[in-house]
């Protein structure tokens, strides 16, 4: 008696170490996502000003590409998560194998996406295939990755501590990105023959033509424009292989330490029924999708913006990168602020951006330009860090509610992402297409005032409504951080409790033979 009270304590405590990572594990694991969000930040930032201004496709059938191409995303993630969820343990894991398999493929479509063919009328074509493999490939690599947190340890801190790494990787990844891109391409967008002294606004599009750059000719794909944007996808696409190295070397995938081993998959189509009636995964999602759209919506059109609308076309890669900067020093801090005040509180920081939003689109300053990039960028990590932060206790309390299924991390990860990414290719399309109908015209130093205008509302009062729409919605999520503590517990009495299970069945087939 006395031996077994002096061992229970070592007990909790070999467990804890168990599945306790290292820095060295989480900053591998961060690593390995960094080169999604470089490509990402760069399609973002550049993609739409590309196709427009370098590409010469119009308008509308930008706002194809970009909505077609998010939505072929969108529709892979089910079928991603169906497929991996089927997937068999190998030697490396469940979910490294989908990673390996998809990531070369990845940096052939990136680099093939910026490529401006020799010929015209099949552009639009050419950069909807691409793009559209490009989205596929990512989500294909995307839903294991972050599934994989699920897999790292099933400490809840643990857990979100390499949630904290990785954002603050993945932000960094989205400021190499913007930087990068934003260097090697900004002598593309120069204002070569413009006069920086007109007035902002034209009357009408016709009246802006004697403003236009002296562009080469975009049909030659060695001009000046086309050579530096593959110099950049090259750059970007090589960076793919290098992280996904490292997160294969630094990373061990685990099996689910919940389930028992008797314990079978969910069949998809049930678990997918199961995770739509769920009602704190219903909220989130609900929210996110509103918040991430207002996000995609600044992204893309913060470059066009600056470049048109607020006369700053010679700063906007320095303020683009004012954003990332401030985003990615300011995770650290939004991960303590959650920490100490709560996940649902934190969220409140999202919504810094839309006064000092409002106040650039009406104010068109460069000051204060670059204060509202820093605030913004405030905004942004906290709506980067919070969703995936939460996501995973959201699954905790599923898997508290189903405790003998298993299988269902991707399913979660998966439609999440669909959601999301069929939002944003819905708003970017709209955006894109709103340009085409109030007479965008590529290769302009200056706009119409309606294109302006257009560009002052999907910068200001578009993504203010739908922040403000996500965080009403947020108002209703039920997870708090008591909750969280009660499901910690409660999964641990069930882990304890499988384990104790497996080894008393170990014993009896010891026995009978």
């Amino acid at each position: 008696m006395a031996g077994a009270a002096r061992d229970a304590p070592e007990r909790p405590e070999t467990e804890e170490e168990e599945y306790r990572l290292s820095v060295c594990d989480k900053l591998c694991y961060a690593i390995g996502g960094a080169p999604n969000q470089v490509a990402g930040s760069a399609a973002a930032f550049f993609l739409q000003i590309y196709l427009l201004d370098i590409a010469h496709i119009t308008p509308f059938q930008a706002s194809l590409v970009l909505f077609i191409g998010k939505a072929s995303g969108a529709v892979t993630d089910p079928v991603a998560g169906f497929f991996i969820s089927k997937s068999k343990w190998t030697k490396i894991g469940r979910l490294m194998p989908w990673m390996l398999a998809c990531t070369p493929f990845t940096a052939v479509s990136y680099l093939l996406m910026w490529y401006l063919p020799p010929f015209v009328s099949g552009r639009f074509v050419w950069y909807l295939i691409f793009y559209c493999l490009f989205q596929a490939l990512t989500t294909l690599f995307q839903v294991p990755y972050t599934a994989l947190t699920m897999f790292l340890s099933t400490d809840q801190k643990e857990r979100d501590s390499a949630t904290a790494y990785r954002m603050t990787m993945e932000v960094l990844g989205t400021l190499i990105g913007a930087a990068l891109q934003g260097q090697i391409v900004a002598s593309a967008h120069h204002s070569h023959n413009c006069t920086t002294n007109l007035p902002l606004n034209t009357s009408s599009p016709t009246d802006s033509w004697h403003d236009s750059p002296s562009y080469p000719e975009p049909s030659d794909s060695l001009s000046h424009q086309a050579k530096v944007y593959m110099i950049a996808a090259g750059v970007i696409g090589g960076v793919y292989l290098l992280g996904f190295t490292i997160l294969c070397l630094g990373v061990k995938e685990k099996d689910d330490p919940y389930a028992l081993n008797s314990d079978r998959a969910i069949p998809f189509c049930k678990g997918l029924r199961l995770t739509m009636k769920h009602g704190p995964y219903l909220k989130l999602t609900a929210s996110f999708l509103l918040i991430s759209t207002a996000v995609q919506l600044e992204q893309s059109n913060f470059v066009l913006f600056c470049t048109h609308a607020a006369n700053l076309r010679n700063h906007f890669q320095y303020l683009v990168v004012t954003i990332l900067v401030s985003a990615a020093v300011s995770i650290p801090f939004w991960q303590k602020f959650l920490q100490r005040f709560g996940k649902k509180c934190a969220a409140c920081g999202i919504s810094w951006m839309i006064p000092f939003a409002v106040m650039l689109v009406t104010i068109p300053n460069l000051i204060l330009a670059y204060f509202v990039a820093f605030v913004s960028g405030l905004s942004i990590a906290a709506s980067l860090l919070l969703p995936w932060s939460m996501l995973p206790d959201v699954v905790d309390n599923f898997r508290l509610q189903n405790p003998h299924g298993k299988g269902q991390e991707t399913i979660f990860y998966s439609s999440y992402v669909f959601f999301t990414k069929m939002s944003a290719g819905i708003g970017l399309g709209i955006s894109a297409a709103s340009l085409e109908f109030t007479g965008y015209k590529p290769g302009l130093c200056r706009q119409s005032n309606d294109v302006i205008l257009t560009l002052k509302i999907l910068i200001g009062a578009v993504p203010a409504v739908l922040i403000l729409g996500g965080l009403f919605i947020l108002l209703f999520y039920p997870i708090t951080e008591e909750s969280r503590r009660e499901t910690k517990l409660a999964l641990e009495v069930l882990r304890r409790s499988h384990q104790s299970t497996e080894n008393l069945d170990e014993h009896r087939e010891d026995t009978s033979v």
